[in-house]
């Protein structure tokens, strides 16, 4: 990857690297906004199409369809895409410093997409009327997304989103993939970021249909998903991970653990 990023350097533009810069930039800015709205969209707070709100569709069963046809969608995208085989075919033919931040572009295209065509089913399936259990539980709702960024920090936020290859390349600054280290919630389980999200989407004191739906998909794809990571992450680093997975429980921080190791 070195001599891939210094030839790319020797070849390069001021114009180019400032519209690489330019283009990490937007699609980070892209994805943030997005990722907040999504917030909204989940806990129906604020954003003017919720989960909740907008026209029904015609029929239960056409809502449904539509609904798991775009959270399908999402994830096939985001599985195949993240793989490290088709990463290797993918920058053939993509520059790497603008690889992760065109996956990110797509990834957030089809959720913007998701909210934007999202087909509500608004009947209840249950109401918590208890103010304070319904405040407690928006909290819950709203600490979830808090792990959620929090967890993208412990790894690298600005490696995860793109930003930092599109400035690394515009400053002709050298770049590796991020370290991994057990810290904060990694010491207590493997995919903390996946977990905030699951908090997420299940903690609400109104569950819909329609919100139902997409807390169960979302769910069965996270445990499908996390599977698929667990092989490239043996594959990545071996013996280490190995002996990560087990000391550090998967998804619910229960059970002792040994010593940890800071690798």
């Amino acid at each position: 990857m070195m001599h891939t990023q210094a030839a790319s350097w020797s070849s390069s533009s001021a114009v180019a690297r400032g519209l690489t810069l330019m283009y990490g930039v937007a699609t980070y800015a892209f994805f943030f906004g997005t990722f907040l709205y999504l917030i909204g969209f989940v806990g129906n707070w604020v954003v003017p199409k919720s989960i909740d709100s907008g026209i029904p569709a015609g029929s239960i069963a056409g809502a449904i369809t539509t609904n798991v046809l775009l959270l399908v969608l999402f994830a096939v995208q985001h599985t195949i895409m993240a793989r490290p085989g088709f990463k290797a075919w993918w920058t053939r033919y993509v520059p790497w410093h603008v690889e992760r931040s065109t996956y990110v572009l797509l990834a957030t295209a089809i959720l913007a997409l998701m909210a934007w065509q999202w087909r509500p089913l608004p009947t209840v399936v249950w109401r918590v009327d208890q103010p304070m259990m319904a405040a407690l539980l928006s909290g819950v709702s709203l600490a979830g997304w808090g792990i959620v960024l929090i967890s993208t920090y412990l790894i690298d936020h600005f490696d995860l989103f793109g930003l930092r290859q599109t400035m690394s390349y515009a400053m002709q600054r050298k770049v590796e993939g991020p370290e991994f280290k057990e810290r904060l919630f990694y010491r207590w389980v493997r995919h903390p970021l996946m977990l905030g999200f699951l908090i997420a989407f299940w903690a609400t004191p109104v569950m819909t249909q329609g919100h139902l739906l997409f807390a169960a998909v979302t769910t069965a794809y996270v445990l499908v998903a996390i599977q698929v990571e667990e092989r490239t992450l043996v594959y990545l680093h071996g013996d280490r991970y190995r002996d990560y997975q087990r000391r550090v429980s998967m998804l619910l921080p229960f059970g002792g653990r040994r010593k940890s190791a800071n690798w």
